[in-house]
């Protein structure tokens, strides 16, 4: 071959290398530039979260049952966030409650009470403390103005017991274990069984009082002359009180028929009716007295000691920004059977 043609092929050659090399450069090119690798962000930290400690006792109040409550009223006495650390406090080193057994049980009292710049009537969570080495009473005492005769009925029979509460801190422990300082009264009753229950029986649990008799004091009732009337006249029935040492049947009948509270037919029928409820009462406060006396003679020095350092204390709630001043309400009443507390907190 001749040089001249040796160099036209050598030429040749080299174009194609680069034409080839032209192309796979704009190969290149034209590829998708790799995506760009997204910076991590560090997660803010999350600020701690900080739940304030219960208290051990903190939920004694709620756990009382509100006796005689009415059943669509107890939602209200639980809408504000009442605070009852005086009782909690009882129960502490150098408390009125301290080291000693205690039955508590709950009521509540509506009051017109202030509350945020206005009066309003209120249901009150209120709760009594019984200091006792024994359970004060194992009934329930059932009566209002609407009933004509007062009932005593066992607490079972209303669903209703003593039982031991567990404070927060030994809640893990083992019960049979545990050494029982509170005891409350408990119902059982389930609000969702209501329905279906009648109107009579509903109405008891709103009627109820816890019991409580003391023998070494003479019953108010047992001194009482006074007996409750409630005549089934016609129209309407005659309600009265007659005092059989006061009042003349006579004259208090015909003052009746002066004022057009009972009719001159049934004059005859209703002295009859007083009559019978004056035995009637008569034979209760006999029976009681009698009762009350064999009562004492049988019993125990120990347990005339326990009745006669037996204490009633009535826990308030304590005031709160979040809660209606109930400090101008407060009384020492508890009920018709437990008469006045020892003290009030």
């Amino acid at each position: 071959m001749k040089k001249g043609a040796k160099r036209k092929a050598a030429s040749q050659k080299q174009e194609e290398n680069e034409g080839k090399a032209s192309q796979k450069s704009q190969k290149e090119n034209l590829k998708p530039l790799p995506k760009a690798k997204r910076a991590k962000t560090s997660k803010p930290q999350s600020q701690p979260e900080f739940f304030e400690d219960k208290r051990n006792l903190e939920d004694l109040w709620k756990a009382a049952f509100p006796v005689g409550t009415e059943w669509d009223q107890l939602d209200s006495v639980y809408q504000f966030n009442w605070n009852f650390s005086n009782l909690e406090d009882a129960f502490e080193e150098g408390g009125k409650l301290y080291g000693k057994k205690v039955y508590l049980f709950g009521c509540t009292e509506p009051q017109l009470v202030p509350y945020k710049g206005e009066n309003k009537v209120i249901c009150i969570p209120v709760v009594v403390a019984v200091v006792s080495p024994f359970p004060p009473s194992d009934k329930i005492g059932i009566n209002s103005v609407q009933r004509e005769a007062e009932e005593i009925v066992s607490m079972k029979q209303m669903k209703m017991d003593w039982v031991p509460y567990i404070p927060l801190e030994k809640r893990d422990s083992q019960v049979d274990r545990l050494i029982f300082q509170i005891f409350i009264l408990s119902c059982t009753q389930r609000r969702v069984a209501l329905k279906q229950m009648k109107i009579d029986r509903l109405k008891k649990y709103e009627y109820c009082l816890p019991y409580f008799y003391q023998p070494l004091k003479e019953d108010e009732l047992e001194q009482s002359t006074e007996v409750q009337i409630i005549f089934p006249a016609e129209p309407k029935p005659v309600f009265c009180e007659f005092d059989w040492e006061l009042d003349e049947l006579e004259e208090f009948t015909d003052k009746l028929i002066e004022a057009d509270e009972l009719d001159k037919d049934q004059k005859n029928a209703f002295k009859e009716f007083v009559r019978e409820k004056v035995r009637e009462a008569k034979k209760a406060n006999r029976q009681a007295r009698e009762a009350r006396k064999k009562a004492l003679e049988e019993m125990s020095q120990e347990t005339k000691a326990a009745f006669e350092n037996m204490r009633f204390y009535k826990f308030y709630p304590v005031q709160t920004p979040d809660t209606p001043d109930v400090s101008n309400v407060k009384a020492p009443f508890i009920n018709r059977y437990y008469g006045k507390a020892h003290e009030i907190l």
